[in-house]
């Protein structure tokens, strides 16, 4: 039984982890890990009461997402579980295949109706797969080099009717591509180093994007005038 004592104790390693470090919360049992998400529940101040049936579920699902996050380094392919809630297994409903080297980001978007994921791999290029047809859509290339992170972009989408996806890569670019049009539509290359993490605002329609790179900054943009607006010093390796 977990004691306060030992609550307090794992509440003090809590300020190690982070919403991404899944490969830490591997590491603990599954005691530890309850413990962790409840502290998270109370940080945060949810006035709400822990469910306890969902003790087993919420353990299920991080150790899930590491072993999803292996099966993309080694099977070179894209997996879909869906997960049951009310009894906390998985099942397997498609696997799309087709790049040949590691895939390592994926996003979601429904798209004039049709449920589609974009992916970016080793392979240097972005895909993207229609779900309900089990199939690819699109392949872009331009990419000199590995590939991190991709993104929809609600702001194309939302105030000017295109379907916009962006990337990140180590050849240090950030590029734009329109999905209708079948083409690279923009290209930000003032980083000095590999682009790994990108992320839309969730504000202002999505009209701003962050972007984290190996030069230890990280940036600001204006989707809207395809220009820089700040850069963020302070990182240190």
């Amino acid at each position: 039984m977990t004691t306060i004592n030992n609550e307090k104790q794992t509440s003090t390693q809590l300020t190690l982890v982070s919403f991404g470090s899944f490969q830490r919360l591997l590491e603990k049992k599954d005691e530890e890990i309850k413990v962790i998400i409840k502290h998270w529940i109370r940080i945060l101040n949810v006035k709400v009461g822990w469910i306890h049936d969902l003790d087993k579920f919420v353990v299920n699902y991080v150790m899930f997402i590491c072993f999803l996050f292996n099966m993309f380094k080694f099977l070179f392919t894209i997996i879909f579980f869906m997960l049951d809630t009310f009894r906390s297994s998985s099942k397997l409903i498609n696997t799309l295949t087709g790049h040949t080297n590691n895939v390592w980001g994926i996003d979601y978007s429904t798209v004039d109706n049709n449920k589609l994921i974009c992916s970016v791999s080793n392979d240097k290029t972005v895909r993207v797969w229609d779900i309900d047809n089990n199939k690819q859509i699109q392949l872009f290339n331009g990419h000199s080099s590995h590939t991190y992170c991709v993104k929809f972009s609600p702001y194309h989408y939302y105030t000017k009717g295109c379907n916009v996806i962006c990337s990140s890569s180590q050849d240090k670019t950030i590029r734009f591509w329109d999905l209708k049009k079948n083409q690279q539509l923009k290209i930000f290359n003032e980083h000095n180093g590999w682009v790994g993490g990108i992320e839309f605002s969730p504000f202002n329609g999505g009209r701003y994007l962050f972007s984290g790179s190996y030069d230890r900054t990280i940036r600001l943009w204006d989707v809207e005038t395809y220009k820089p607006l700040n850069i963020f010093n302070g990182h240190e390796g």
